[in-house]
């Protein structure tokens, strides 16, 4: 059974794109993986952020988490903090990757935008989320376009380190999503949904309320053609709609055309909004029920913790052997 390692952070508030685009096949993949997720909170530290905000945050998005159907039967869930080998395991990878490597990733070029006052830790952070990887000898990350560049960056520092030492690390290859990776805001739909980048009105929170879920859908941004058809020059914002529509019931766009041939944008709409919710309702149900007992979620991710760091360890221990440290005695 492969196993599979993949983060999310718990800063911005979790949108429907979230869920399709990662945590449904992270729920999913359960029965079919060895998988270890982690609430990436040593990732979040790379910007300026509040404590009791990154503290609630984390909290928050563990009980999401196990609302959306995470099984610590079936899967791993913790906070990365909580396992204190993935920042050692990073310090030893720093010393394998290159200055060059880190500045061509162009993730950190967007985000610092050239200013000198961002953290070392912004620049750095590919290293931890190969450390994050490779401390699991997960063989498979599932992850979408914008982070393959720093999945191509943990495979060299795998094969770099492994041709220094000696067979240390399994090299992980990627895990792409075949449906859902990208939901636009339904505002600004040439613009992927983001709780930081788009807009209030266009980005459907988990957590919304059915009701504000339904408005959201109905005041879609759509054209004046009036036909339910994908054209993401032409009518963006119905694309968008067919997309979100076909990823949550799992059909091909083109059969949503056929079912809708006819018919108008307000029937497509009201279809879209209630698909939506009948979607999140177990959801926010469960999300409900464990929000009374938020000792359970911190029970929950000290389990998940104890048993990533038996993986863990073992391996921080073969790097330290390998790289030629004095045993500890």
């Amino acid at each position: 059974m492969a196993r599979i390692f993949s983060g999310i952070q718990p800063t911005g508030d979790k949108h429907i794109g979230n869920y399709l685009g990662a945590i449904r096949h992270w729920v999913a993949g359960q029965t079919e993986h060895d998988c270890l997720y982690s609430i990436v909170d040593l990732h979040s530290i790379t910007v300026p952020v509040e404590p009791a905000a990154l503290r609630e945050a984390t909290l928050s998005l563990a009980t999401l988490l196990f609302a959306a159907g995470l099984d610590p039967a079936k899967s791993t869930l913790f906070a990365q903090s909580h396992v204190s080998e993935h920042m050692e395991l990073a310090w030893y990878l720093n010393c394998t990757a290159t200055m060059g490597e880190l500045r061509r990733m162009t993730q950190f070029k967007d985000k610092s935008g050239g200013q000198e006052s961002v953290s070392v830790g912004l620049f750095d952070y590919p290293v931890l989320q190969a450390a994050d990887v490779l401390l699991y000898q997960a063989g498979l990350v599932p992850v979408g376009e914008d982070q393959r560049q720093h999945l191509e960056l943990m495979r060299d520092i795998a094969i770099r380190f492994n041709g220094r030492y000696g067979d240390t690390f399994v090299v992980p290859q990627a895990q792409i999503p075949p449906t859902g990776a990208r939901i636009v805001d339904l505002q600004e739909p040439t613009k992927k949904m983001s709780t930081t980048g788009g807009t209030e009105q266009g980005t459907l929170l988990l957590l919304d309320s059915p009701a504000r879920l339904r408005k959201k859908v109905m005041s879609a941004v759509t054209d004046s053609d009036g036909v339910v058809r994908a054209d993401l020059e032409n009518k963006p914002g119905i694309t968008g709609l067919l997309s979100l529509l076909s990823a949550i019931e799992d059909v091909p766009i083109a059969s949503l055309e056929e079912r809708y041939d006819g018919k108008g944008y307000g029937d497509f709409k009201k279809d879209v909004a209630e698909a939506v919710v009948t979607l999140l309702e177990p959801l926010q149900a469960r999300h409900a029920e464990l929000s009374s007992d938020p000792g359970e979620v911190v029970r929950l991710l000290k389990t998940g913790a104890d048993h990533a760091r038996s993986l863990a360890v073992p391996t921080v221990e073969l790097v330290r052997e390998r790289i030629g440290f004095a045993p500890r005695g």
